[in-house]
């Protein structure tokens, strides 16, 4: 296809719309020519695709925004150009790149950046086109120690070495900061009652290489990484993004950091980002601004003028409200001006939000004189601003009372140079303290550890609850200003901070593209059945969004995760209690979640499912050490559980994110996994209750078809449709590991196999075996299966998925007759309704879309007689007032949500009632 003019644009573009076209047929497509060919689509429409914002008020003070946008197969060749127009057919500069392409090379999924010049509008048109010219380019210049990068409006020059990752922000030539660096408090020791011999050491963040990662024109990203140094040691490894957008006064920095202390010895007490912020303004012209919450501000100078003994002027007090340059003190009132020097300057103020409902502020003069309280409240904003008349620097962490202890300062503000932090780990907090919470209690065999998973649900094992290599990633915002902004604008830029701007395609579009195996369409109320369920998914939905404000689930490490289930004596979940605590992705939540976005568009969601995917990905995986590339299961603390597996840190909750946001830290998270099949060397999953004996052998790794096979799918699956440096390999593996599991004697019913790390093979067992779990297909197994034969031509694959599928809901009989052994006692019937509806909508067969409904709706899951209310709780039984739904009280929530929207996609127009 050959780019549009431009002009030619939306008139194309509407054509194309009135003609478009969806025919999803599952098992279709074309397949590189490293494989066979599977069968052609139905022609598709290579038409336009509306994106919107997430939330009203468009682009406001953010940057820029980058978005994905999924195609057709076929849709467009891989040299695709796109433009971008507003509804009215304004023209829109935009930058794109590839993120993901069909098997016969064509765009499967692309990402565009925009700009400031997206401001404005609230809609646009993207199709092939050739995109409007920049009036601002965004340039990237690398020399041999720093990278300087020009947004047009603001100049950032970072450092490819040393401690200042970020050496100076100017604009128009004016130094607006300077010295972006990286701190570390650490503490040796906790006091658990006693006076301890704590001592505390700076460590401060040391470069140890930057590379550019897009050069523009629209969207520049430099990558920083290092470690935390002080004398001979280095810790704490760092990785840290900024983001630049043509024309844009402001950047973004996503900052990770690795935890890989001891969690005896290594307790961090405070970790920041610090600037150094130039003060040239007279006193009563330099400015303070601090978000409290919601949209208040504490508003003052550093050195006021108003509500003094004497007046100023009506006009001085005003400006200086409103952060503008003040007359000269000549013409004040000479019985202000003449005792100036006596009005105290304030140059240190903190903000300090060490738990989700409260927030102080204070004040003092400078160091050795004391503090003054100046407010306080509940959520603070977690923004900022100093600086004067002649430019300033804002500044803002998101998800600051979310992931508290927060906290921000301002130094030295009435002196030459202000300083600036924020704290992602407050210094007036208790130290992080990420010890193993318990002392074993004898669980030092196998069989004792069983004994205690048969009590608390908790996989116990000696040195497995380590905190070693799991990571977290935090978003900041920084504002270069030319002057104090006014109050609209803070209003803006704080906004920008807490919630940023996100462009997205809708549910029709990302329907009629294909993708995700096609298990999703837009939410469909055409019925009363359909609308009930509907709104039994809304209302949970609902529910879990309102626990999490409800029970607090918040903090630095646990923001973003949801609880496994519910005590129904104490009217608590099972916070405490062993793997009934802590969900950590168990049942795919994270997949529920996402598919109820994809289908229905709703901001709330895909908020909630972005914080999840923030913490599942970090948090709950490791990504140093022996267990790279694996997760853990749920428990009290999120690395506590000693089992470390692929259903956990599997790509397969990541993907939706990274393919609608190009997300460039969780492209790292999935690229990291593509080698995973080598953590089967050093740990076995299922060590504990081998009856015979196993030792892992690099051309024998015994690996599941179940969990573990889809995690490493997955995997492979993402990086060959990235392209990326092991899509070879990736491409080669999934083939291989997809015919020698159709080639086992009872396929995916046989369980597990023996795996070749050198040839990415599994052998073919002698005997057929049943090993079936009801947890095998609820990590992803059931996407994966479907994106997999949707993209490959392999038949003998797609029977052994569709044998799985058709059986684990049949008789024990049924069962028998066919695999020569029926799989036992089973759960999760509801969830599994879905494999019904899959195989059904595959074969055409009716039966099969019948059984799919009975089992969704009376099986072992919620079934119509429940009553979709809550309780309200209050009084002596609870801490707080909350809700509680008795039945709604397990992660199987999850698998009811999956199954609805499958269901409904798949046989939708089977279904009863």
């Amino acid at each position: 296809m050959s780019p549009l003019p431009r002009r030619s644009l939306l008139k194309a573009a509407a054509a194309a719309g009135a003609a478009a076209q969806f025919s999803r047929a599952m098992g279709g497509g074309t397949a590189r020519a490293a494989g066979p060919a599977a069968p052609a689509r139905s022609p598709v429409a290579d038409g336009p695709v509306t994106v919107r914002w997430l939330e009203s008020g468009g682009l406001g003070a953010a940057p820029g925004s980058t978005f994905g946008v999924p195609w057709p197969r076929g849709a467009h060749p891989r040299d695709t150009s796109f433009a971008l127009a507003t509804a009215d057919g304004e023209e829109v500069p935009v930058q794109t790149w590839v993120t993901a392409r069909w098997p016969d090379g064509s765009l499967k999924w692309t990402a565009h950046a925009v700009g400031p010049a997206a401001a404005g509008a609230e809609a646009f048109t993207l199709a092939a086109g050739a995109p409007a010219t920049a009036a601002q380019r965004v340039t990237v210049t690398a020399t041999g120690r720093r990278i300087t990068v020009d947004t047009g409006t603001v100049r950032v020059v970072v450092s490819k070495d040393g401690e200042k990752l970020v050496e100076s922000v100017t604009r128009d030539g004016t130094r607006i900061a300077s010295d972006g660096r990286l701190v570390l408090l650490r503490q040796s020791d906790v006091d658990d009652g006693d006076r301890g011999n704590a001592t505390w050491e700076r460590f401060d963040g040391t470069i140890s290489g930057a590379t550019v990662e897009q050069r523009g024109p629209i969207r520049a990203v430099v990558r920083i990484d290092g470690k935390h140094r002080k004398g001979s040691r280095s810790w704490l490894p760092f990785c840290v993004r900024l983001y630049f957008y043509a024309g844009a006064e402001s950047f973004r920095m996503v900052h990770t950091i690795t935890y890989d202390g001891d969690q005896n010895k290594d307790f961090i007490r405070g970790l920041g980002v610090r600037f150094t912020v130039p003060m040239r303004d007279a006193a009563y012209d330099r400015h303070i601004r601090v978000a409290g919450e919601g949209k208040g501000f504490l508003t003052e100078a550093v050195q006021g003028i108003t509500g003094l003994r004497r007046d100023p002027g009506a006009a001085v007090r005003a400006a200086q409200v409103k952060g503008e340059r003040l007359p000269d003190p000549s013409t004040w009132d000479q019985r202000v001006t003449s005792r100036l020097r006596y009005v105290p300057t304030w140059g240190d103020y903190t903000l300090s939000q060490l738990s989700a409902d409260g927030f102080t502020l204070r004040k003092r003069t400078k160091p050795g004189h004391g503090w003054i309280p100046a407010g306080g409240g509940g959520r603070a904003s977690g923004f900022g601003y100093v600086g004067g008349v002649s430019g300033g620097l804002s500044f803002g962490l998101r998800d600051f009372w979310e992931k508290h202890p927060a906290q921000l300062d301002i130094r030295g503000a009435a002196g030459d140079e202000a300083e600036v932090t924020l704290w992602l780990w407050s210094p007036e907090a208790q130290p992080m303290d990420l010890r193993f919470y318990h002392d074993g209690m004898g669980q030092d065999t196998y069989p004792e550890q069983l004994e205690g998973l048969n009590i608390t649900y908790e996989d116990h094992e000696p040195g497995f609850g380590t905190p070693y290599g799991i990571a977290r990633t935090s978003e900041l915002m920084f504002w270069a200003n030319a002057a104090t902004p006014d109050a609209a604008t803070l209003v803006a830029q704080a906004a920008a901070v807490r919630t940023p701007p996100q462009l997205a395609a809708s549910p029709r579009d990302l329907t009629r593209a294909g993708v995700f195996g096609g298990l999703f369409a837009p939410v469909d109320r055409s019925t009363p059945a359909k609308a009930r369920i509907e709104d039994q998914l809304d209302f949970l939905f609902t529910y879990y969004k309102d626990q999490v404000e409800q029970r607090r689930w918040y903090g630095f490490w646990d923001y973003g995760d949801i609880m496994h289930t519910y005590d129904e004596d104490r009217h608590q979940w099972r916070y405490d209690v062993g793997g009934y605590a802590w969900d950590n992705s168990e049942l795919s939540p994270d997949l529920w979640l996402w598919y109820a976005y994809l289908r229905s568009g709703r901001a709330d969601v895909f908020r909630f499912a972005e914080a999840m995917t923030r913490h599942t990905g970090e948090v709950d995986v490791y990504h140093l050490g022996t267990w790279a590339g694996l997760g853990t299961r749920h428990g009290v603390q999120h690395f506590a559980d000693s089992a470390k597996q692929q259903r956990i840190s599997t790509a397969v909750y990541r993907r939706p994110y990274y393919f609608l946001t190009a997300d460039e830290r969780v492209g790292d998270l999935m690229r990291d996994l593509v080698d995973s099949d080598e953590t089967f060397l050093v740990l076995d999953p299922i060590r504990k209750i081998r009856t015979e004996p196993y030792e892992p052998d690099r051309h024998a790794l015994s690996i599941g078809f179940g969990t573990d096979w889809s995690g490493l799918a997955a995997a492979w699956l993402t990086e060959w449709e990235r392209g990326g440096p092991k899509a070879a390999k990736a491409e080669a593996r999934l083939r291989s590991t997809m015919e020698t599991i159709a080639a086992q004697p009872n396929g995916f019913v046989q369980g597990t196999g023996l795996y070749d790390l050198d040839t990415g093979r599994f052998a073919v067992a002698d005997k057929p075996v049943v090993g079936v779990s009801h947890l095998s297909a609820m990590f992803g197994l059931v996407e994966m299966c479907a994106e997999l034969i949707d993209l490959i031509d392999m038949p003998k694959f797609k029977e052994a998925w569709l044998d799985y599928c058709r059986y684990f809901n049949a008789t024990k009989a049924e069962q028998a007759a066919r695999y020569g052994s029926n799989f036992g006692n089973l759960l999760l019937f509801q969830g599994h309704s879905r494999q019904d509806a899959y195989a059904a909508a595959q074969l055409k067969d009716d039966g099969l879309a019948a059984r799919a409904w009975r089992k969704f709706y009376a099986s072992d899951g919620y079934t119509t007689a429940m009553k979709w209310e809550r309780t309200r709780l209050e009084g002596p039984a609870v801490l707080e007032p909350g809700d509680e739904h008795l039945a709604i009280s397990t992660n199987t929530t999850a698998l009811f949500g999956l199954a609805a929207i499958q269901n409904l996609a798949l046989v939708g127009d089977k279904m009863p009632g």
